[in-house]
């Protein structure tokens, strides 16, 4: 009997690091210039010049996976925490047995049922379209998951929810701070600038994003072994204890731990709006959420210290992943070979019909994204390049900002070396192999829209 090859997201990820790594014999070394500008660096347009590659070998492809975990040692911790905080939490039942009461809630009232996706993915865009919501979807996600299944649908619903909510938002960004508004004042333009049609592609991302996980959740529905996620899920119910028909009692115990989380949650959106908390400060705020939901859960010390070891040790895989993911950018930003990458995009983009020339720049970014996941570090390298070409080729920078947003917000969702998007995956306990497949015609069609939602502003000379 011939055994099935397994997809392995892990070496996947460092067969990349490789490629990368015998790139960097092939690619001619090159770099911008940098300033220090309102507090950002910033690379300097006209400043490009070739320099001597550094061919990176088997000592830079070891050692890169290490680098990497040292780089995204924040977000490695925020996985550690959030994941050992929510085991706690899980360990209280509380979770279990509010998920419970609210799939007999809507098995009792099943017309509401159909509104709780549009509403949920709804508020999420909201999040990210306004304050940049993206890792502050990880924590959700571990809501959703027990949620979405005791109502019948699946874990990638309960993953899409949150996560594909929140990209709808931020790839339709109208004013956030860290995408379109670092761009914008990179490219010298008031946030104002093009906001009525940045509502108008907001508005269309929210509506697709939402109707194609409707759609999916409904035909899991009709029939949950279409789901690719099913036996994960069925081990997952029995785990939660979704597949009794009898109602745990919701003790008084209960009530203050989901009460707590109520309170935590509320101070999650007060302090990234007032004081722009970001992962560190959410990640104190979710160790301390899980501290709390075990003392006045009833749960002993010992408990509570095997919740948060046991939460923890499930993100090693992912931790892994997300550290080889951080080792491209390394061998790349090593090797001199990023900043020439982004000069022959240019380049190219420079000899272009003014329309394709826009369409190219969204390429560019989504070229770049694979490599460089922040959304303010990605303005900061390519919008001072991007800006001026765009006056050179004949379309506005508005344009420019736009391309920079589709190609850092549509594209994340599905990349493997995105810290975020293997973070979430992680925490779903999905693998990325299946989420792309999944993700694979919705990625498609984002893609063709980006292409056309480029063209009118081109046209009509939007600025």
């Amino acid at each position: 009997m011939k055994k099935q090859l397994s997809f392995n997201t892990l070496f996947m990820i460092f067969a990349i690091v490789v490629l990368v790594a015998l790139l960097t014999w092939v690619v001619p070394g090159g770099e911008y210039q940098r300033q220090m500008k309102d507090g950002k660096t910033l690379v300097m347009p006209d400043s490009f010049q070739f320099v001597d590659a550094r061919p990176q070998g088997l000592g830079a492809i070891l050692t890169a996976p290490i680098k990497g975990f040292i780089e995204a040692a924040h977000i490695i911790v925020f996985l550690f925490v959030i994941g050992g905080a929510f085991a706690v939490i899980q360990a209280t039942g509380a979770i279990t047995v509010s998920v419970q009461r609210l799939a007999h809630r809507f098995a009792q009232k099943p017309h509401l049922q159909k509104f709780f996706i549009p509403i949920t993915m709804l508020l999420f865009s909201l999040g990210g379209t306004i304050f940049g919501m993206c890792e502050e979807t990880l924590p959700f996600v571990l809501i959703f998951i027990p949620l979405c299944i005791s109502l019948g649908y699946d874990s990638i619903v309960g993953t899409a929810i949150p996560f594909l909510g929140a990209a709808a938002g931020f790839a339709g960004a109208i004013i956030n701070p860290f995408t379109v508004g670092i761009a914008a004042s990179i490219a010298e333009l008031p946030l104002s600038n093009g906001m009525p049609y940045r509502i108008f592609v907001w508005v269309l991302s929210t509506f697709f994003m939402t109707l194609f996980v409707v759609l999916y959740a409904n035909k899991i529905k009709a029939n949950p072994r279409k789901s690719p996620v099913y036996d994960l899920d069925q081990e997952r119910r029995k785990n939660l204890h979704l597949t009794t028909e009898k109602e745990e009692p919701f003790t008084r115990r209960h009530k203050w731990v989901l009460w707590s989380f109520f309170l935590t949650i509320l101070l999650l959106v007060f302090g990234v709006l007032q004081f722009q908390w970001f992962i560190i400060e959410i990640a104190a705020l979710f160790l301390a959420a899980g501290l709390i939901a075990g003392i006045i859960g009833g749960l002993t010390v010992t408990q509570i210290t095997d919740s948060l070891k046991t939460g923890a040790k499930d993100m090693v895989g992912v931790v892994l992943i997300i550290a080889c993911a951080r080792a491209i950018l390394i061998v790349a930003s090593d090797a001199k070979i990023l900043d020439a990458i982004l000069y022959y995009l240019a380049g190219i983009i420079s000899n272009l019909h003014p329309v394709l020339a826009a369409q190219s720049m969204f390429v560019t970014q989504a070229i770049i994204n694979f490599f460089v996941h922040s959304g303010s570090g990605q303005a900061a390298l390519t919008m001072p390049v991007m800006s001026p070409l765009a006056d050179v080729i004949g379309i506005s920078r508005q344009t420019a900002v736009l391309a920079f947003v589709f190609g850092e917000g549509w594209v994340t969702p599905v990349l493997p070396t995105s810290g975020v998007t293997m973070g979430v995956l992680g925490l779903a306990g999905i693998t990325w192999d299946k989420w792309f497949k999944w993700m694979l015609p919705l990625q498609i069609f984002f893609f063709i829209l980006a292409l056309l939602l480029l063209i009118p502003p081109v046209l009509l000379g939007w600025h």
